[in-house]
Protein backbone atom coordinates (compact mmCIF):
# COMPACT_ATOMS: atom_id res chain seq x y z
CA UNK A 1 0.00 0.00 0.00
CA UNK A 2 1.64 3.70 -0.75
CA UNK A 3 1.94 6.18 2.01
CA UNK A 4 -0.76 8.94 0.82
CA UNK A 5 2.03 11.24 1.14
CA UNK A 6 4.41 9.90 -1.92
CA UNK A 7 0.84 10.10 -4.32
CA UNK A 8 0.65 12.20 -6.81
CA UNK A 9 -2.60 13.02 -7.81
CA UNK A 10 -4.58 15.26 -10.72
CA UNK A 11 -7.46 17.28 -10.49
CA UNK A 12 -9.92 16.46 -12.92
CA UNK A 13 -13.28 18.29 -13.88
CA UNK A 14 -16.72 16.32 -15.43
CA UNK A 15 -19.28 17.90 -17.69
CA UNK A 16 -20.75 19.10 -15.15
CA UNK A 17 -18.02 21.42 -14.31
CA UNK A 18 -17.89 19.57 -11.02
CA UNK A 19 -14.09 19.05 -9.53
CA UNK A 20 -12.36 15.82 -8.06
CA UNK A 21 -8.97 14.59 -7.37
CA UNK A 22 -7.40 11.17 -8.75
CA UNK A 23 -4.56 9.60 -8.92
CA UNK A 24 -2.06 10.24 -11.23
CA UNK A 25 -0.61 7.20 -11.96
CA UNK A 26 -4.73 6.36 -13.35
CA UNK A 27 -6.59 6.37 -16.49
CA UNK A 28 -8.98 8.72 -15.81
CA UNK A 29 -12.84 7.38 -15.51
CA UNK A 30 -14.92 8.06 -18.14
CA UNK A 31 -16.21 11.35 -18.13
CA UNK A 32 -13.69 13.18 -16.46
CA UNK A 33 -10.85 15.18 -18.31
CA UNK A 34 -7.59 16.75 -16.95
CA UNK A 35 -7.43 20.12 -15.74
CA UNK A 36 -3.77 20.28 -16.01
CA UNK A 37 -2.83 20.85 -12.27
CA UNK A 38 -1.44 17.89 -10.87
CA UNK A 39 0.87 18.01 -7.11
CA UNK A 40 0.25 15.94 -3.62
CA UNK A 41 -3.80 15.67 -2.45
CA UNK A 42 -3.37 18.76 -0.23
CA UNK A 43 -2.11 21.09 -3.40
CA UNK A 44 -4.53 19.64 -5.63
CA UNK A 45 -7.91 20.53 -3.26
CA UNK A 46 -6.34 24.05 -2.66
CA UNK A 47 -6.51 24.42 -6.11
CA UNK A 48 -10.13 23.01 -6.67
CA UNK A 49 -11.14 25.48 -3.72
CA UNK A 50 -9.73 28.32 -5.71
CA UNK A 51 -11.41 27.40 -9.21
CA UNK A 52 -14.83 25.70 -8.43
CA UNK A 53 -16.59 28.66 -6.89
CA UNK A 54 -19.61 27.95 -7.81
CA UNK A 55 -20.92 24.35 -6.55
CA UNK A 56 -24.58 24.32 -8.81
CA UNK A 57 -24.09 21.51 -11.61
CA UNK A 58 -23.34 23.66 -14.84
CA UNK A 59 -27.03 22.25 -16.16
CA UNK A 60 -28.24 23.89 -12.68
CA UNK A 61 -26.94 26.99 -13.27
CA UNK A 62 -27.67 27.21 -16.68
CA UNK A 63 -31.51 26.20 -16.23
CA UNK A 64 -31.67 28.79 -13.14
CA UNK A 65 -29.79 31.82 -15.74
CA UNK A 66 -32.38 30.75 -18.45
CA UNK A 67 -35.22 31.49 -16.22
CA UNK A 68 -33.89 34.51 -14.52
CA UNK A 69 -32.81 33.08 -10.72
CA UNK A 70 -29.10 33.79 -11.25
Amino acid sequence: MENEDDVIYRAVVNHEEQYSIWPADRDLPAGWNDTGHSGSRAECLEYIDTVWTDMRPLSLRRRMAEQGLG
